[in-house]
């Protein structure tokens, strides 16, 4: 078996992802192939958790834009999130995998109400934790939320699984002459206005020196590579 080279990540999932190719709602399929892939890395030792986003539901300032005010569509999204976790928890633990949903909302019959020292306890123990509710405040982005929870938690790197296959510098679905980057700074991320990660998070990576690896998580095994050290996608450090 392969070793990895990080003890303990934070793995940053679209909700769009989760949809397949609709990009809507749930595709089982897609979610057993991506929890089939974290559970390679948690056999190796490595302590994973999980930030998802709620888009295959509901964005919160793109579907709420100008029909409703701006935190209650927020709320929304992180509900999104909730709802998510929850179903990766569950398809987790089909597939052998210990799991804990904690939710930055405290919806105790749900999940549990999330505290680090829970967290610590539950990677400890070999489990996965999935955190729900993005970081529980309107106006901040689920990237801004798995940037805090990777600060938190003391990740050796964020893991953000994406559609596209990492950071280019120029929108490549836009301009034919994009050229994908293999590694790339936060300054520099900030400076271009690269719109790869929000620049909240953006800031809080960068004042903590977490180094984000950005790839596509078509096919999910792209994980497990990034985790083993494979030079894919794009390194932002």
């Amino acid at each position: 078996m392969e070793k990895p080279v990080y003890r303990r990540v934070l793995l940053k999932i679209s909700g769009e992802a989760l949809g397949g190719e609709s990009g809507r709602g749930l595709d089982f399929g897609v979610m057993h192939a991506v929890c089939r892939a974290i559970k390679s890395c948690a056999e190796m030792g490595v302590q994973i958790g999980v930030v998802t986003g709620g888009g295959n539901y509901w964005r919160g300032a793109k579907d709420g834009g100008g029909r409703m005010e701006r935190s209650h569509a927020d709320q929304m999204g992180m509900l999104a999130t909730v709802m998510n976790s929850l179903a990766l928890c569950e398809v987790l633990e089909q597939e052998g995998v210990p799991a804990r949903v904690m939710t930055m909302i405290d919806m105790t019959r749900i999940a549990e109400p999330y505290s680090i020292g829970r967290a610590m306890h539950h990677f400890a123990k070999g489990r996965v934790v999935l955190f729900g509710a993005g970081s529980g405040n309107p106006f901040f982005s689920t990237d801004s939320a798995a940037a805090l929870k990777a600060t938190e938690i003391g990740a050796d790197a964020l893991l953000m699984a994406k559609n596209i296959d990492g950071v280019y510098t120029a929108d490549p679905a836009k301009d034919p002459s994009a050229v994908r980057l293999d590694h790339v700074s936060y300054a520099d991320i900030l400076a271009k206005d690269l719109k790869v990660i929000d620049s909240t998070a953006t800031c809080m990576l960068k004042d903590n020196a977490i180094p984000t690896m950005i790839f596509a998580l078509d096919p999910p095994e792209n994980i497990v590579r990034v985790v083993i050290g494979e030079k894919i996608g794009t390194i932002v450090s």
